[in-house]
């Protein structure tokens, strides 16, 4: 599942970065920044990346993320966001706090029994498979 969470992910990030080259510097910074934020409160499973990827994120008790777990599930990803309304140098810090913050966050999963990185520990959620529906 690990796999499949970084695929989700890098989906979402994708989907900052188009929102993030809109030609308006602050408003493309803003809005790739919310959308990281708010990501996996949008939908039922979670976020865009998520749903493409069969994946569901929940609190530890089972419930659908509401705006605020979200954000604090995704501000340490959305704090690189906020680099892009700086031209060119602020795209450059962007990528590396981003870097850093991937690897650590990566690792935390890996060594969490539950799959869990920081911020789902903060959040009190987890990533699971999403529930097949058959009609």
């Amino acid at each position: 599942m690990i796999i499949r969470r970084i695929f989700a992910f890098l989906i979402d990030v994708v989907i900052a970065t188009l929102f993030s080259i809109i030609p308006i510097p602050f408003v493309s910074g803003l809005i790739a920044f919310l959308y990281m934020l708010l990501r996996d409160g949008l939908t039922d499973q979670g976020s865009i990346g998520k749903r493409m990827l069969n994946l569901q994120v929940l609190t530890m008790a089972g419930q659908r993320l509401n705006y605020e777990e979200s954000i604090r599930r995704n501000i340490i990803f959305a704090i690189p966001a906020i680099f892009h309304v700086i031209p060119l140098i602020g795209w450059i810090l962007a990528l590396l706090l981003s870097l850093i913050i991937y690897v650590v966050e990566l690792l935390a999963m890996n060594n969490s029994p539950r799959g869990q990185r920081n911020g789902d520990r903060l959040a009190g959620t987890v990533v699971l498979d999403a529930p097949h529906y058959y009609n």
